[in-house]
């Protein structure tokens, strides 16, 4: 698993990919928690400007996707 992404597209693909393999239980939340945090930490401003979602990621992921990653960042 890479930690830093520099394309967006990229970025959001592996989010959306994590996200999907927890709505499949192929990892558990915890798990899932885990890595998201790991890389909105390591990407900073590329994943939550000004405390939202940048659009390009939020475009590619969907809504719902999106709702599971704001959940799990704003815990902390």
């Amino acid at each position: 698993m890479r930690a830093v992404y520099r394309n967006p597209k990229e970025l959001a693909t592996y989010l959306k990919d994590l996200v999907d393999s927890y709505s499949e239980n192929l990892i558990t939340y915890e798990k899932l928690e885990e890595k998201v945090l790991k890389i909105v930490e390591a990407n900073g401003d590329r994943v939550y400007r000004d405390g939202f979602m940048v659009s390009k990621i939020e475009i590619v992921i969907g809504e719902s996707r999106k709702e599971i990653i704001d959940k799990i960042v704003k815990q902390i």
